[in-house]
């Protein structure tokens, strides 16, 4: 019989697996829709769903700045996300979105809201050297350009995860995320217009399965596994487990969809995840001299 603390583990390990499948499926979704309209399709699919099951706090949640932040936050990054996996390999995709804990580290720090241990500074600069690598590497689809358009989203992602506890403070999340996906639609709907023109008609029905399962597989259901577990465990503890997003990303692009998997790639991942192991190391409890 699984404990509490068992289940919020698994909770957590599926939510970062699920958010690491992000990436491929939505490189295998956008052989349907562009950037903008797939971002609304998400939203569209995933909003209503989390708003009935928050239903009764909605009321709450509906604040401007709530709504302002999702339609940035949510909004403007999956399009730009989008728009970057479009361009790149889900590899370099997956492992540049892996930079999100080094960004969001950087601007709390900048604002004085947090401060980091010299040794996870460490390993933040280990992941970025080794994103860095890995874009200079190229191969197969991916592209300086896409990478660039990848880290742009992470970076306005990263100052809303900084953001985000304020708009949180006395409300339900549940509701706040159904409003701020419901937000990152609207957003996004103009933008597809105006950019992409009407969406197209299927050809294949393996993307419609893709965006079916983006929406609800990697936005809906991992957002709430996270939720659910991140009320049972500390927050370093649940933090740690959004890292899975770029290793399982990464092996997708390579065992899955056959991305090219070049020594210089290899040596840059490794880097970037190694970074990533030595940020979330646990600080060592003070030594207690006998007398």
């Amino acid at each position: 019989m699984l404990t509490p603390n068992r289940t919020a583990i698994l909770a957590l390990a599926a939510a970062g697996a699920l958010w690491g499948l992000t990436v491929p499926l939505s490189k295998l979704s956008l052989e349907w829709l562009g950037p903008g309209w797939l971002t609304v399709a998400r939203f569209a699919a995933a909003a209503p769903l989390l708003a009935l099951l928050a239903r009764r706090d909605l009321r709450g949640a509906l604040a401007p700045r709530v709504v302002a932040a999702g339609a940035i936050g949510f909004g403007a990054v999956i399009v730009l996300q989008n728009a970057g996996i479009e361009r790149t390999s889900v590899t370099h995709a997956a492992l540049v979105v892996g930079a999100a804990p080094v960004l969001v580290a950087l601007i709390a720090a900048g604002l004085g809201r947090s401060v980091s241990r010299p040794v996870t500074w460490g390993g933040y600069a280990l992941a970025l050297a080794g994103i860095a690598f890995v874009a200079r590497a190229g191969g197969g689809e991916a592209s300086a350009s896409g990478d660039l358009l990848v880290l742009a989203s992470v970076a306005v992602s990263a100052a809303f995860i900084v953001v985000q506890p304020a708009l949180l403070r006395g409300r339900d999340p549940a509701a706040v995320t159904a409003v701020q996906f419901a937000a990152g639609g609207l957003f996004a709907i103009p933008v597809a217009a105006l950019m992409e023109g009407a969406p197209p008609v299927p050809a294949d029905p393996a993307p419609v399965l893709a965006v079916a399962a983006l929406a609800l597989g990697g936005t809906l259901l991992p957002f709430w596994l996270f939720a659910f577990a991140q009320a049972r465990v500390p927050a370093e503890l649940a933090g740690a487990f959004v890292n899975l997003e770029p290793v399982v990303g990464a092996a997708a692009g390579w065992l899955l969809l056959g991305e090219s998997a070049a020594i210089g790639q290899v040596a840059g991942a490794t880097a970037v995840l190694a970074g990533i192991a030595v940020s979330t190391l646990p600080a060592r409890a003070p030594a207690v001299c006998a007398r």
